[in-house]
């Protein structure tokens, strides 16, 4: 079973998406199961502080080192992880072979940065990989955390209920997927194209396959480049 473990300012963020979905399938399945911690049960002084105006002036507010480190080292001598996994706009860009990598890890620590950031010596000492889902700017990792979560658990065995589906999902091959029709087979005037109703499982893929690569190249042409 894998271990998530999320450290976050707001943990009520994800009640709701912990009990529904492909997320609750994977803990009901046992095939991974996640853990909320808050941050404010390590933070300072009587109002448990977490955050502080930046030095060196300017807007917004800073996660403080002190209860990250605090939180952070708790949790790592409870346990090995695989990676410490930051959030952030300037990360990698979360893909495809990224999910897949980390559907195979064991134990997992997700840090949830929050209002301007977080301060960089945490980055610096506990990060061990950092990721953006992309190019825009979020009021929290929150949202992050549970994309990358999603996208890691559905590729865990027995998950979904088609094991099959995931890999044939946009980017595993390098491309998008291919259209997808079910009944009726006429709507209006629209009509199934003939191949996927004819029963001949060569010539659907081999549609399929010229409908993904049509689509991508129209789509994302990016993603043949090379």
């Amino acid at each position: 079973m894998m271990r998530l473990d999320i450290v976050s300012v707001m943990p009520r963020y994800f009640t709701s998406p912990l009990e529904n979905g492909i997320i609750r399938i994977a803990r009901e399945k046992q095939a991974a199961d996640v853990f909320i911690h808050n941050l404010h049960d390590y933070g300072l002084g009587k109002y448990k502080q977490v955050d502080d105006n930046p030095f060196g002036g300017g807007a917004g507010m800073i996660l403080m080192v002190e209860p990250v480190f605090a939180c952070i080292e708790k949790l790592k001598a409870e346990r090995d992880y695989d990676d410490v996994i930051y959030f952030a706009p300037d990360g990698e860009r979360l893909t495809q072979s990224i999910a897949n990598e980390y559907s195979l890890k064991k134990n997992l620590l997700l840090l949830c940065g929050h209002y301007k950031g977080i301060d960089e010596r945490i980055r610096e000492r506990l990060v061990t990989r950092e990721i953006s889902i992309g190019d825009y700017v979020l009021s929290g990792g929150e949202l992050a955390a549970l994309v990358f979560i999603d996208a890691v658990v559905r590729l865990m065995p027995n998950v979904l209920g088609d094991s099959e589906s995931a890999l044939l999902d946009s980017f595993q091959d390098g491309k998008l997927d291919s259209a997808h029709y079910t009944r009726p087979a006429e709507f209006r005037g629209m009509k199934v194209p003939d191949v996927l109703l004819s029963g001949n499982h060569k010539k659907i893929a081999e549609w399929r396959e010229q409908n993904a690569m049509e689509r991508t190249k129209q789509r994302r042409p990016d993603l043949l480049d090379g």
